[in-house]
């Protein structure tokens, strides 16, 4: 529900403000090398950024572009709900599925660009947009959205007012997004001290203990390591859960979305897996994702499989399986595992020999625990830190919103409507504005030829 307004605004239709729709067409003739050739996937959804600019000499087009000037609001069409709005800052040609618009000559550009980006034109658009896949807002209805028109004076002081709110929004959000990359950088810093002994050497001298890791083959270190069940698992529930090969991950094995598998009781009990167990992703379409190792921490459910895209490891009881989960997560660990990936058929894999292979270098078994509890301590901490964050960020994000809420009801400048009432007031007012602009669309529009004039063009 709309909030009140001043009584100096006006409700409008864009229409009335702006003629959306109305463009001008060019072909590549029509421009040189260097102009700007704007796509939408060059346009970060919310934040108005531009990703990526690229000139005609290196995105040549066959079919037409619209023109857009210098200052122009260019508004996206095509899924609106992605919200991409930018205020352009040269002259270009940029895809039909973008609409430049420009109010300038009545109203205040930077105003109508926010107006696009806020929630009454939003949830307007994504009401009437059409196409079940790739929704649009259609000409019709863009003609005919909703604006909230504020005095000329007005919106450029709002317009002002929003660069300045939300540029400090826009800051202590890119402050936000720079932190998840520090918290794995700690991570790794974490894990690199654990596997080299730094993390525990206060705890060794406190216990009287020497440096005494032990280089292992990691093959020489298992009880069993074997390969998933090959069998197609199916979407239904028949037969037992079984992992999908996405559920293992660096340092953990999700069981929140898995299939399930028919077999006997013989292969359940050779594949059913147990707390303590460690899996390896074998193959993977990413790099990245190939090789890394998880814990089973605990069993969700009684009869647990896994498939053949992941190896089991179970570990002789001299080394702690959180210990290797650790190691394995390591930087080190991890470029000694990619070394031995190889590409079949398109996909990155690794085998069970490649596994057995890997070097590993183990303390006593009381260190082990030692470091196994402070590597969980420190993570625990980054993932609060991680968890606040993702909080902050969800009230920034809606702080934006917020704010435009604010200024489109009036609220950003009571004080200024109080301290200019001639500048809001009369000939000044939003409904005196909307009059003006009617006048000059008047004005502009061709005017009608009598009848017999028509008939005769249109039979010569």
């Amino acid at each position: 529900m709309r909030a009140s307004i001043p009584q100096e605004w006006s409700s409008a239709k864009l229409g009335e403000v702006v003629e959306y729709g109305k463009t001008t067409k060019k072909s590549l003739a029509d421009v040189h090398d260097n102009t700007w050739v704007l796509e939408l996937e060059d346009i970060e959804k919310d934040s108005s950024r531009i990703m990526n600019r690229l000139y005609a000499k290196d995105r040549p087009f066959k079919s037409a572009k619209n023109s857009f000037k210098k200052g122009d609001v260019l508004y996206g069409k095509l899924r609106p709900y992605l919200n991409k709005v930018v205020i352009s800052d040269a002259d270009g040609v940029c895809t039909t599925e973008i609409i430049p618009l420009n109010a300038e000559s009545s109203s205040c550009n930077g105003y109508l660009f926010y107006w696009l980006k806020g929630r009454e034109f939003l949830d307007y658009v994504n009401s009437v947009s059409y196409g079940v896949n790739m929704p649009r807002l259609g000409t019709k209805d863009g003609l005919n959205a909703p604006i909230i028109l504020a005095p000329l004076a007005e919106q450029k002081v709002i317009a002002e007012t929003l660069d300045s709110l939300l540029a400090q929004v826009e800051s202590t959000k890119a402050r936000l997004e720079g932190i998840p990359g520090i918290l794995k950088q700690f991570r790794q810093s974490v894990l690199a001290a654990a596997v080299s002994g730094e993390l525990t050497e206060d705890w060794r001298e406190e216990h009287g203990k020497i440096l005494d890791f032990k280089k292992w083959l990691f093959g020489d270190l298992l009880v069993e390591l074997r390969n998933g069940l090959s069998p197609k698992p199916n979407e239904e529930a028949k037969g037992f859960p079984i992992l999908r090969i996405n559920a293992v991950r660096s340092g953990q094995v999700s069981q929140n979305d898995i299939r399930h598998l028919e077999c006997d009781t013989k292969t359940l009990k050779k594949y059913r897996l147990e707390t303590g167990d460690l899996l390896f992703t074998r193959y993977n379409g990413s790099l990245d994702f190939v090789g890394v190792c998880g814990l089973i921490r605990d069993l969700q459910y009684e009869n647990l499989l896994y498939p053949d895209k992941l190896i089991r490891v179970r570990v002789h009881k001299s080394v702690l399986a959180k210990y290797v989960e650790i190691y394995f997560a390591s930087s080190k660990a991890r470029d000694s595992m990619v070394d031995c990936v190889k590409t079949t058929s398109g996909q990155k894999g690794i085998s069970g020999q490649d596994i057995k292979s890997q070097a590993i270098k183990v303390p006593p078994i009381e260190e082990q625990e030692e470091i196994v509890r402070r590597v969980e301590e420190l993570f625990g901490f980054a993932d609060k830190v991680a968890a606040q964050v993702k909080t902050a960020m969800e009230s920034v994000n809606h702080l934006t919103q917020s704010i435009l809420a604010q200024a489109f009801s009036g609220e950003l400048t009571k004080d200024w409507r109080e301290q200019n009432p001639d500048l809001i007031s009369g000939e000044n007012s939003a409904a005196a504005l909307l009059e003006r602009i009617k006048a000059e669309r008047a004005k502009l529009k061709p005017a009608p030829q009598p009848r017999e004039l028509t008939k005769k063009a249109t039979k010569s």
